[in-house]
């Protein structure tokens, strides 16, 4: 298997979320899995969001959020909306969105996480 336990030939992938490498993202850190994907389906992020996250949005992908822990803020298309653990949001492409607060939570691209496709105003 490789380093993401992927077996050949198969139709499945898994990944241990806590091994993967923390990185820097406008929202916060974030952990992400299956962007390299040939299929590019989709992919999942495990983030805790930061109190300067930046206001931004995809012409492509849409995002399903998920809280795990936590509470704050998210905006959207300049709504401000309460979430709080087990609060899931669809985030379709063009709506400009932010989280604030104290956050972790679990976002699903579809298709796959894309550098390219994420655009902010300033």
């Amino acid at each position: 298997m490789n380093k993401d336990n992927k077996k050949e030939n198969t139709g499945y992938r898994f990944v241990q979320m806590d091994d993967l490498p923390t990185m820097n993202c406008p929202c916060g850190q974030t952990r992400r899995a299956f962007t390299d994907d040939p299929d590019k389906t989709a992919s999942l992020h495990l983030l805790e969001i930061s109190k300067d996250s930046k206001t931004h949005y995809h012409k492509n992908t849409t995002e399903i959020y998920c809280v795990l822990y936590g509470e704050g803020i998210l905006e959207l298309d300049g709504q401000s909306i309460p979430v709080k653990p087990l609060t899931a949001v669809m985030i379709k492409p063009g709506c400009r969105h932010r989280a604030t607060g104290n956050l972790t939570i679990i976002n699903i691209p579809i298709p796959a996480f894309d550098p390219a496709d994420e655009f902010f105003d300033e």
